[in-house]
């Protein structure tokens, strides 16, 4: 079962993004701020990791910056997920390196397909639950 890990400040963005990847097939891991999402990649090397642009401790750019410098999560797909994408903040995460930036509200089957296309290996998900896209 694929391992997604959920890096965001807000209790009910985790709890929507967790339910949707939940039904799709995935374990899901969470953190509430940059620290612990650094913490948790480590420890559990999760196959990819949403994280929340703003964020305490760490913001999710920091984050990225980290997981980039650590062998083991180098490669690991990085998902922003911005309320901000009306100031430049998606070009600024592609640019820094995410793989993917997706706005608030989530587009569920948009990123489900990005997933699908990042971890084609990871397979389950391919189809939606019932009633979640």
């Amino acid at each position: 079962m694929p391992r997604v890990l959920i890096a965001d400040d807000n209790a009910d963005a985790r709890e929507l993004l967790r339910d949707h990847l939940e039904a799709w097939g995935f374990e899901v891991l969470e953190a509430r701020d940059g620290q612990e999402a650094l913490i948790s990649a480590a420890r559990y090397l999760p196959d990819a990791i949403l994280l929340d642009v703003q964020m305490p401790c760490l913001d999710g750019f920091a984050v990225l910056h980290k997981l980039r410098e650590d062998e083991r999560l180098s490669a690991t797909p990085a998902l922003a997920v911005t309320a901000c994408v009306w100031n430049g903040t998606r070009d600024r995460a592609l640019r820094a390196g995410f793989d993917a930036c997706f706005a608030k509200p989530v587009d569920f089957p948009a990123l489900r397909e990005e997933l699908h296309r990042l971890l084609p290996a990871a397979r389950p998900f391919r189809a939606a639950a019932k009633g979640v896209a």
